[in-house]
């Protein structure tokens, strides 16, 4: 199998006046393409910061990553930001969705930020929406929908621009327990149709919908043999 994502040795410290907060501690941990594996641990372990570095929203304090054989922990902003809206799709607990945009409009808005016709934007937003279901909803907007189905939406624009992996953080943490089960298939159906995914969650049910759980506890992969290392 092909490796996506590859880190070594990474670490993460964060500095409040005088103290230091160690969140992550020598993680060790790949990705192959096409995989979908979850990352889970109690509130606190450090789930949330691995994955903010995985998506470079944030760098490690130390330790190198690569994404599709490129090391990108120490990119420039603009650099950072280029690969994010070209290779990484980001599912995230609160939707995140523009109240004022439509359905299509949020779908549609970071390819705006691609050298691409606007034909093909507009294709891929509503190959986009129908694979989740909401080509039926692309004029309405966000207030004119449930929960599950913004969730939906914000899927649509995670997949619109066929990254290489979706990370999802908590992607059910704001839905009933209906609406969750019904987002955690849709990912299902991602991940059976190809694509690579790194779900965050807390909930052990939903971890289990992965092909691989890893353990976070203190900042640190525990249960060794559950992460890849490499």
């Amino acid at each position: 199998m092909t490796t996506l994502i590859r880190m070594e040795g990474i670490k993460k410290v964060f500095y409040t006046d005088e103290v230091e907060t160690h969140a992550l501690a020598d993680i060790h941990f790949s990705i192959n393409k096409g995989e979908y594996v979850a990352i889970s641990g109690p509130s606190g372990c450090g789930k949330t910061t691995l994955l903010s570095i995985l998506g470079l929203l944030d760098s490690p304090s130390a330790g190198t990553y690569e994404l599709a054989g490129h090391e990108v922990a120490n990119l420039g902003a603009a650099e950072r930001a280029q690969v994010r809206n070209k290779q990484i799709g980001f599912i995230f607990q609160a939707f995140n969705l523009i109240g004022d945009l439509t359905v299509a409009e949020n779908v549609e808005l970071p390819l705006t930020y691609r050298d691409m016709p606007v034909s093909e934007r507009k294709d891929r937003v509503a190959k986009a929406l129908e694979r989740v279901g909401m080509s039926h909803r692309a004029k309405h907007f966000p207030m004119q929908l449930s929960g599950g189905q913004q969730q939906r939406v914000a899927v649509a624009r995670a997949v619109a621009g066929d990254p290489a992996i979706l990370l999802a953080d908590e992607p059910t943490g704001n839905l009933d327990s209906k609406n969750g089960e019904a987002v955690m298939a849709l990912l299902q159906e991602l991940h059976a149709a190809g694509s690579t995914i790194c779900m965050v969650t807390h909930d052990h049910r939903y971890a289990q919908h992965a092909d691989r759980e890893v353990h976070l506890f203190d900042g640190k992969v525990v249960e060794p043999g559950i992460a890849a290392v490499a």
